[in-house]
């Protein structure tokens, strides 16, 4: 396959994706079929065959490709930071920030499911949340220890004292993540973000207090 054409593919599958993501949010998955996606990209249905085998495959890619903007979103807040305590705060604004905006697509997929439907949809939530945990996980881990890195708070000393200080890290983006999740359960169920400042510098100080703790 020529470069021109390699592009060319990606644009329409891109275009698939956007207009896919577009029925989706403004119909749910279950009023959205092959013809609404192939109609919208102005193809016939049988051309969207050879990007994608099913609905539930395009709903799967249009899913990863939310993923991966959530993620590259909040990793451009993160490397705008300077310190590990503004890396922090800076996750956790973006993170709800993101959610808010992204809060009307996710609640408009399950409109028209019935009992069997929203339980598989639920799995797919589980994984997505897996997922998100991981790629998280993994994005703190190399800012942080980075920052603290360039602050001069790790130690060198050897590998079971480096073994130590990531086990600490590790536990410490572990509790972030569950404390940040918790925080933003609790004001998407109230819908009130008046405190979500002074929520964030809250868990910001905690966290960076357990970081530096000897």
């Amino acid at each position: 396959m020529s470069a021109t054409n390699a592009i060319k593919e990606d644009i329409i599958q891109l275009q698939i994706l956007q207009a896919a993501q577009q029925l989706f949010q403004k119909h749910g998955i279950q009023k959205v079929n092959m013809d609404d996606v192939a109609k919208a990209i102005g193809k016939g249905r049988s051309s969207l065959y050879y990007y994608f085998k099913s609905k539930e495959e395009i709903f799967e890619a249009v899913i990863d490709a939310e993923i991966r903007d959530i993620l590259n979103e909040i990793g451009r807040a993160m490397e705008k930071a300077d310190g590990v305590g503004e890396k922090i705060r800076a996750f956790c604004t973006a993170k709800i920030r993101v959610a808010r905006k992204r809060q009307s697509f996710f609640q408009a997929l399950e409109m028209g499911m019935n009992a069997d439907e929203m339980s598989r949809y639920a799995q797919k939530k589980q994984e997505m949340n897996r997922r998100m945990i991981s790629e998280e996980t993994a994005l703190l881990r190399r800012e942080l220890g980075g920052g603290m890195a360039a602050e001069g708070h790790t130690r060198s000393a050897g590998a079971e004292t480096r073994a130590v200080a990531d086990q600490r890290l590790d536990m410490v983006i572990f509790v972030l993540l569950s404390s940040l999740r918790g925080l933003k359960q609790q004001m998407f169920v109230a819908n009130d973000f008046t405190n979500m400042d002074a929520a964030i510098d809250t868990l910001t100080r905690m966290t960076v207090r357990e970081l530096w703790r000897e």
